[in-house]
């Protein structure tokens, strides 16, 4: 609230003349301004949506259950090899030890398109294994997860370890 300081000024003067009004000074108190700046802030902070952090969702299959698949056909998988300059090396419809033709592409439209081809080619029970590399790195994984999305692939599996004959298959590749 506004006060009003009604001390000082005004009185006698010393000389017998005229007697001066008081003089009045006003104090403004800033209490309520202070008050109604929290208010806003508070408001505010409130009112505004915080991002929220996206993720993934990943299913994996419990440890403790043992079930029992059917292995899938050489015929009907897509390797994925992570490497080194987030170049991706894969082979499509074949094993590693079946002498495959190993394709080199980067991530984005070059791999989205090699992954559409092979399931083109394969058909309805397409697989892709995405297996890393130790020349790898964390964002090549969330690349390739995120091209999973994009391209719908519904069956795929993350392999940590490289059978002898693909470590021979793209030896020259992380050297």
């Amino acid at each position: 609230m506004a006060n009003i300081d009604t001390g000082g000024g005004g009185g006698k003067h010393k000389g017998g003349g005229k007697v001066r009004g008081k003089k009045m000074s006003t104090r403004v108190d800033m209490t309520p301004m202070v008050d109604l700046g929290f208010l806003l802030i508070t408001f505010f902070i409130l009112a505004t949506t915080l991002n929220k952090p996206s993720s993934m969702t990943l299913n994996v299959p419990d440890k403790t259950e043992k079930v029992e698949t059917e292995p899938i056909k050489a015929s009907k998988v897509m390797t994925l090899f992570l490497g080194q300059n987030n170049e991706v090396h894969y082979i499509a419809g074949k094993a590693a030890n079946e002498d495959p033709k190993l394709e080199t592409v980067r991530y984005g439209q070059q791999l989205r398109q090699a992954i559409l081809d092979a399931r083109a080619k394969i058909g309805a029970d397409f697989v892709v294994v995405i297996k890393p590399t130790p020349k790898s790195t964390y964002r090549n994984m969330v690349d390739i997860l995120d091209e999973m999305a994009i391209t719908k692939s519904k069956r795929y599996a993350l392999v940590d370890q490289l059978t002898p004959d693909e470590e021979k298959l793209i030896a020259d590749k992380l050297k």
